[in-house]
């Protein structure tokens, strides 16, 4: 264990102007608050703050960092409170531990909650200040060491799975790479040993293979520079196993097809020298296609900057180069942990607010409907794996792999996204589900009309542009079922013979659990509440009655508002959800009832369907509507036949030809059954009305091929 007056003397070699009280303070205080607590190793608690702290002193943070590092288990695991806290040390120290304590006092439904909920307060607190991050990071390292002390595996692989979902790409935005590799390697463990193992027995084989090679390519690099007066260094590093093992995956290659598994730097004085470096290289050497990044003019969201190239190099070996400054060399290692080193002058900034990626996490977790959500997005919007795109201003964008011009809009504004159209890729008209590669130039087109498109969910990659879509649905849904749960309270009402107003409904709305009326429309309209339960809640004399068959209230024709794109039946309101029922597919001229249906709103069924009997006993969910009949409806209808066709060449051409020589169009197609002589086809078609497809139906009858065509039920 690191003694006292250790850990304040490494906090004053690299700031000589710490303040030694504060830490002897935070190192006292918490080793009498863990007192005689043990870890599962058997070492005392207080063994873990410190580690922690001593983690942090590599990276020379300052004393504020290092005093919250000793407490930030305090609060969680012994009886202080967040209150003395600010009062021993005061309410910045306070906030920063409160920012990485986590939740555990909470009484939360699962463990994917629980760490959900934890992570969106981590996120919460490290947007104020990002110092909280490195706490967390440095916290979660320490427990990572020492995680084979944990008995049950099921746990060890629990929080391994954490670790690499959540920590390691978080260390990774903030371009912390020797943590990140670290950990990644220690979670690698845990979660697949076997490949592990695999890789480093492979690795310390060509170890003892490829020593000289190793030595001889520096060498010759290192005479390269030499010969054009460069000054530099060469170094060679090995990838870590997981890397390895990824790009196995990734690639679908075996370990000996991987020709890149050492990577060697090279570190140069200046930015020219970069450049001028890479010119050597490509002209000593065969460039591989494909290969060359360049960091330096469009820098990685965590700040790293670099020239990454491929070539075949010395001995026809092909390697990986590295290209950089000293001072990029530091941010890679160290990432945002460099700018709070005390070799640098004027005061450091601490607010998290100021990294995109983190404002686009804090967007996410706005629009999320909770915390389980908001952890599944945000796993997403942290992908390695990324593109780098332009505005037609030049501004860059990094999103990840398969990321679309939608997701691309949404990283400009939430507003662009939700509004976007269409878009310019290079200039080019494209889908807005097509794929954006490196380097495309984006120009979205936006209209103020335009609302977020339900289908979007299915091709959008990341975090932010799901939840906007999501929280919008939700949002509409709700609209609709507000509107539907209004309609039939109103309905009831009527039958009655009592005049509807919100005012009856505010005493019962405890009985629905309902905060407002809003709440209990919402209901009714989704079907997890009738509307005679509320008749009867807000009425209780009432007598049960029971409507005669077959007679309903007519609701009139809804008012449609002018550029409104109204529904093509007459009994709903706009904005109602509606569904046309996949058991007797009713078409425009069929007579037809509305069935409220929990979870989907209003369900229309033809008035013959063998489905409407479960409804018998409960009248109260029907409506009753009717198609327009303007004949202005655009809208295609899907109609189902049952056809019988004979087992003769060229037959189910003849059955789609004479389908579409009638104006219909096959939108499904399957057979059912079939025999030496017959085929028996369920073929589903887009037809304007029944009057169509009778049409439809009579044209196939009429053909030599087809033995019977039907109207299929159910």
């Amino acid at each position: 264990m690191i003694r006292q007056y250790e850990l304040v003397e490494r906090v004053r070699a690299y700031d000589p102007g710490a303040d030694e009280d504060l830490l002897n303070r935070a190192y006292v205080f918490a080793l009498k608050a863990h007192g005689a607590q043990t870890r599962a190793s058997g070492d005392p608690y207080f063994s873990h703050p410190l580690e922690v702290a001593g983690i942090l002193t590599d990276y020379r943070l300052d004393a504020a960092s290092i005093a919250t590092a000793l407490l930030h288990d305090v609060i969680e695991d012994t009886p202080i409170t967040l209150g003395e806290i600010d009062k021993a040390f005061g309410k910045d120290i306070g906030r920063l531990v409160d920012g990485v304590t986590k939740l555990t006092r909470l009484e939360l439904q699962s463990d994917q909650t629980k760490q959900a909920e934890n992570f969106r307060k981590l996120v919460l607190a490290m947007s104020e200040d990002i110092r909280v991050l490195l706490v967390k990071l440095a916290d979660r390292l320490h427990n990572m060491r020492t995680i084979h002390f944990i008995q049950d595996p099921a746990k060890r692989r629990r929080i391994a799975s954490e670790t690499m979902d959540i920590y390691v790409p978080l260390a990774e935005r903030i371009g912390i790479h020797e943590l990140k590799d670290e950990l990644e390697d220690l979670a690698f463990q845990q979660i697949n040993p076997d490949a592990r193992d695999s890789i480093l027995t492979r690795l310390e084989f060509l170890r003892g293979n490829n020593a000289n090679v190793i030595d001889e390519i520096i060498a010759e690099l290192n005479s390269k520079l030499e010969e054009a007066g460069i000054q530099g260094t060469v170094t060679g590093r090995e990838k870590q196993p997981f890397s390895i093992w990824r790009k196995m995956q990734r690639k679908n290659v075996g370990f000996e097809q991987l020709s890149d598994i050492m990577a060697f730097r090279v570190v140069v004085p200046s930015i020219e020298k970069c450049y001028e470096t890479f010119g050597i290289m490509h002209a000593a050497y065969p460039s591989v296609p494909g290969r060359f990044k360049d960091y330096i003019s469009t820098p990685k969201p965590n700040g790293y900057r670099s020239i990454h190239t491929a070539v075949i190099g010395p001995k026809r070996q092909r390697i990986e180069v590295q290209i950089r400054t000293q001072e990029m060399e530091e941010v890679a290692d160290l990432g945002v942990a460099a700018h709070w080193q005390y070799k640098q002058a004027g005061p450091q900034k601490t607010e998290g607010k100021q990294y995109r990626w983190l404002r686009e996490l804090l967007d996410i977790l706005e629009h999320a409907a909770g915390p389980e959500e908001f952890l599944e997005h945000t796993k997403m919007e942290m992908f390695q794996d990324q593109v780098f795109v332009f505005t037609p201003k030049g501004d860059l964008f990094a999103l990840p792999r398969g990321a679309t011009p939608v997701d691309f809009a949404y990283a400009l504004h939430s507003q662009i996204g939700d509004t976007c159209v269409g878009a310019k890729i290079n200039g080019r008209m494209t889908q807005l589900r097509t794929p954006l590669n490196n380097g495309d130039q984006v120009d979205i087109i936006t209209s103020k009309g335009q609302t977020p498109s339900p289908d979007w969910e299915d091709f959008v990659v990341t975090g932010k542009a799901k939840a906007r879509i999501r929280r919008f649905i939700r949002t509409q849904r709700r609209a609709q079922y507000a509107s539907l749960g209004r309609a039939i309270i109103e309905k009831e009402f009527r039958h009655e013979g009592y005049s509807f107003t919100e005012k009856a409904l505010d005493p019962v709305l405890k009985n629905f659990q309902a905060q407002t009326v809003e709440d209990l429309y919402a209901a009714v309209g989704e079907g997890l509440v009738t509307g005679r339960e509320v008749i009867h809640a807000v009425f209780p004399g009432l007598k049960p009655t029971v409507p005669k068959q077959n007679t309903l209230v007519p609701m009139g024709k809804p008012s449609q508002k002018k550029g409104e794109k109204g529904l093509p039946l007459r009994g709903l309101i706009p904005g109602m959800a509606v569904h046309y029922a996949r058991c007797c597919h009713p078409l425009p001229g069929d007579r037809i009832v509305g069935i409220v249906t929990t979870g989907k709103g209003v369900t229309i069924h033809t008035i013959d369907c063998v489905s409407l009997e479960v409804f018998a006993e409960t009248p109260e969910r029907w409506i009753d509507v009717a198609w327009e009949t303007d004949g202005l409806d655009p809208e295609k209808h899907v109609g189902r036949i049952h056809v019988i066709v004979s087992n003769e060449l060229g037959s189910i051409g003849t059955l789609g030809t004479v389908i579409g020589k009638n104006l219909g169009n096959i939108t499904n197609f399957k057979i059912t059954n079939r025999s030496v002589d017959f085929f028996e086809i369920l073929i589903d078609v887009e037809v304007k009305d029944v009057r169509h497809l009778t049409n439809v139906i009579a044209a196939l009858r009429a053909t030599p091929a087809i033995n019977s065509v039907d109207r299929a039920r159910g």
